[in-house]
């Protein structure tokens, strides 16, 4: 084992994991019906560019809440030439065998058609047979993390992806966050829209209208902004460990709603963000948006032997910094939720050298992480030798080899 972070009593880890031991499509992307039965071990996907093979990973991320690795919209991913349906019928679906530690779980989602709303269909949930509470319900279920190549350039970008990695890392430990941050997001855009549409000086903004969405601002925001920061202490604990080949992290997090939990309690955070909001009603109404809030955090990455920013380096070293942030993450997971949480890695291995690619897989095996990963070329692959299951794709058919 090639990790400091492995060989540490506090990090080792139980065999237990969430895997994906059947996965199903029906005219999701490119493909129009899949069965893929598969066991816990690692998957590893090859086939030439356009064959199918992120489609797979996407697939697994919707059955979490939000919009998956690519950040689509429900109508997008219907197949191409897939037939019309009727009301109450589904337009695409996917759904999941998984093995946890309590057995069998089957769970799925699906765009089913009502012909109402902006996209005339609804985001719809089951589990074990029967509607899921809610989306956010099968995020309870199993907990998964995605490094796609459009993150390479996380550290040089806006801090809004910067924010959604952190919020994904931080859902892997809490179902629950993702209902806060909804609810924080929710209240902040029907307040933004209240202030732009008073034309008449501030009615509404006076009115308890938008004092009601303030309270509900500041409650679901610092409790947002108190998992963030409870997480990210944790988090920059064991990235300061370093794992194998892999560069130390330093992980910080930067924001007005955060540092106000530096020496308050949360109540009077509460308090300080609504006084905040209240006050500036017109400078937010002239900007469009709220312009205080855990929605304008973010967080700073530092290569710690180099003693240098992120955003600073290099392209590969900017990758070996991500990969070691989501490696530390998987072996926190597994001590909290008893279980590591599933991998998704699109083209992980193209830009890394023999030892680093060796050393990822050794620590995928190690924290016992089902990691689904793509790849034109098998070869880069070898060094999992019988750890991992390997699959070919081509043109939206998936073969075992």
């Amino acid at each position: 084992m090639h990790s400091a972070l492995a060989n540490s009593p506090e990090y080792t880890t139980s065999p237990e994991r969430s895997a994906v031991v059947r996965l199903s499509l029906t005219d999701f992307r490119s493909y129009r019906s899949l069965r893929l039965d598969c066991d816990i071990r690692p998957a590893v996907l090859t086939g030439p560019n356009g064959a199918g093979k992120t489609n797979l990973l996407e697939a697994i991320s919707f059955l979490l809440p939000g919009r998956g690795l690519r950040r689509a919209r429900l109508t997008d991913v219907t197949r191409s030439n897939a037939g019309d349906v009727r009301l109450g019928e589904l337009r695409w679906a996917i759904a999941a065998t998984l093995d946890t530690a309590t057995g069998p779980t089957e769970i799925g989602t699906g765009f089913e058609a009502t012909g109402e709303g902006e996209d005339g269909g609804r985001r719809v949930s089951r589990m074990n047979d029967a509607p899921a509470r809610s989306q956010a319900a099968l995020g309870e279920v199993f907990a998964a993390v995605w490094l796609v190549p459009e993150m390479d350039r996380l550290f040089m970008e806006g801090a809004s992806a910067r924010r959604r990695f952190l919020d994904r890392l931080v859902a892997a430990f809490d179902a629950a966050h993702t209902t806060r941050l909804n609810e924080y997001e929710q209240a902040m855009r029907e307040r933004t829209r209240l202030l732009r549409d008073d034309k008449a000086g501030f009615r509404n903004a006076d009115s308890g209208w938008v004092s009601a969405l303030e309270k509900r601002m500041a409650e679901s925001g610092v409790a947002l902004a108190a998992a963030r920061r409870a997480f990210v202490h944790r988090l920059a604990a064991a990235c300061e460990l370093g794992v194998g080949p892999f560069p130390a992290a330093g992980v910080s997090l930067v924001g007005d709603a955060e540092q106000w939990l530096d020496n308050r309690s949360a109540l009077e955070a509460e308090d300080l963000f609504r006084d905040a909001l209240a006050a500036s009603r017109a400078a937010d109404r002239e900007a469009g948006r709220a312009l205080a809030g855990p929605h304008r955090s973010d967080i700073e990455v530092v290569h710690l032997q180099k003693s240098r920013p992120a955003a600073g380096c290099s392209t590969g070293e900017q990758k070996a910094l991500l990969i070691s942030i989501v490696l530390a993450h998987a072996r926190l997971v597994s001590l909290d939720r008893g279980a590591a949480p599933l991998l998704l890695m699109d083209e992980i291995a193209a830009h890394l050298d023999s030892d680093r690619r060796a050393a990822l897989f050794d620590e995928i095996c190690a924290v016992g992480a089902q990691a689904w990963m793509t790849g034109t070329d098998r070869e880069l692959f070898e060094a999992f030798g019988d750890r991992a299951q390997f699959f070919r794709v081509d043109n939206a058919t998936v073969r075992g080899v």
